[in-house]
């Protein structure tokens, strides 16, 4: 933009005049590096982490029980949440595919874990924006997503039936080696 229309300077969008990064640029570079290195530090803690994001959800519940409302918000959190169960469900390469891609929807533990926390916080703001609490009728809601749910793991335990996929692996499979008798090799 500034290359064409303005007769300034700047190399890029978080620039200003003379080449150094503008206050809000570095202000959010560097929110988004404290960001980062608590992300990495919260890492090889699983359980502490989904406690946190069950906490989380629970006082978002409690919210959304004591206010009237908020209805479609709540809807919205809970459909994101089983599409991210569906994906995390499948496997990495689709067996009824047959093709060996990395495209496929892979959505490992922490990645799960960090975009429920997100929905979950996201939602918890909504619920502040008086936009959002548009008056519906909360059973049909509540009917309908049941419904989808129901349909939807249907479909795939089917899948993981007719391809014959398991969630959950315990430890490292393991191989038995040639017995050792003791002998080293003549040379």
């Amino acid at each position: 933009y500034c290359k064409i229309f303005c007769s300034c300077d700047c190399d890029s969008v978080g620039d200003s005049v003379r080449g150094k990064p503008s206050v809000v640029y570095r202000f959010f570079t560097s929110l988004r590096q404290v960001y980062r290195a608590w992300l990495d530090k919260s890492t090889p803690y699983t359980v502490v982490r989904w406690v946190v994001t069950l906490g989380l959800s629970f006082i978002y519940m409690i919210r959304v029980y004591l206010l009237p409302g908020w209805y479609i918000v709540t809807y919205a959190l809970g459909i994101h949440h089983l599409n991210l169960l569906i994906a995390f469900l499948s496997p990495k390469v689709d067996p009824s595919l047959m093709e060996d891609s990395d495209d496929g929807p892979s959505l490992p533990e922490f990645k799960s874990w960090h975009t429920v926390t997100k929905d979950i916080l996201v939602a918890m703001v909504c619920t502040f924006i008086e936009a959002f609490n548009v008056p519906v009728f909360w059973p049909i809601l509540v009917m309908h997503f049941v419904m989808l749910f129901c349909i939807t793991m249907k479909r795939q335990i089917e899948h993981m039936i007719e391809y014959r996929y398991i969630l959950v692996t315990h430890g490292k499979k393991t191989y038995k080696g040639k017995e050792d008798t003791g002998k080293t090799f003549a040379s």
